[in-house]
């Protein structure tokens, strides 16, 4: 179940996890694409232009992939420049990332509810594995943060719902009004210059090719979860090939295989 890109990478050395949350940890708002790109196809549509709903489709899936991983603002302010392209006077990013954001709470709450009112366990909306993997990192005396690109507000109440807030004693960032204030780059470079730790002590998860980037530019070891949701049990060959594409230096499903992760990461445990 893993697949090890860069034979002899390991993270020995870390002293700090950073863990992207959506997709990654939780599964709560699996599916949030097949909002995003509908409403943007829609919006994009209005122009008029002759272009099919399926070129639209593929541009707009092109992008949003792309900045998949960064704050959700990001991928709007593409939206306001493409309707502009298109000889359209565009809305806030702000406004889009608010009707998207409307749209994505429709299709999620009742998630949220089940959680909040107890009628299903959290380990009904984590990855597989997760939890097993966050105490055990936590065993090592590892520091944790989480980095999300979703609004710290959600970020924060959904990792309560799901009982992994605990785990993050590094803390819990995600996305801002003032968007330039933060970024999971930004996160890095704080903890380097900080001396928390150097890259080469970082260790990070994510299925995004941002945080996967990021990771690898400080120096770190990244580890893919390229998860195929919502069962999660299978590599999604999309995400394996952003994943790869940034360096990422294993890619796994899930997080199920947590005691060979941890052997494979930290190969001088092997045998205690």
């Amino acid at each position: 179940m893993i697949e090890c890109l860069h034979p002899g990478a390991s993270a020995e050395h870390a002293r700090v996890v950073l863990f992207d949350f959506d997709g990654t940890i939780s599964l709560i708002r699996t599916g949030w694409e097949e909002v995003m790109v509908p409403m943007m196809v829609e919006i994009l549509a209005e122009r008029k232009t002759g272009e099919s709903e399926m070129a639209l489709q593929a541009l707009v899936e092109e992008y949003v992939a792309r900045l998949t991983g960064e704050q959700t603002i990001y991928q709007m302010i593409e939206l306001a420049r493409q309707v502009e392209l298109r000889g359209g006077k565009p809305l806030d990013p702000l406004a889009y990332k608010k009707m998207y954001h409307d749209r994505l709470m429709e299709k999620i709450r009742n998630r949220r509810e089940e959680l909040r009112q107890g009628r299903v366990s959290p380990e009904h909306y984590l990855v597989p594995g997760a939890r097993a993997l966050l105490e055990a990192l936590k065993e090592r005396g590892l520091k944790l943060y989480c980095a999300s690109g979703t609004d710290e507000t959600y970020t924060l109440e959904e990792a309560r719902l799901l009982d992994v807030a605990r785990y993050f004693d590094g803390g819990i960032y995600g996305a801002q009004d003032d968007f330039k204030s933060f970024s999971k780059e930004i996160l890095i470079q704080r903890m380097i210059s900080s001396l928390e730790c150097r890259g080469d002590q970082l260790l990070g998860f994510g299925d995004g090719y941002v945080e996967i980037k990021n990771v690898k530019d400080a120096g770190g070891v990244a580890v893919g979860v390229a998860t195929n949701e919502p069962e999660c049990q299978a590599v999604n060959p999309w995400k394996r090939r952003r994943l790869v594409s940034v360096g990422a230096d294993f890619i796994i499903p899930n997080f199920s295989c947590g005691a060979q992760l941890l052997q494979t990461l930290f190969p001088e445990s092997r045998g205690t």
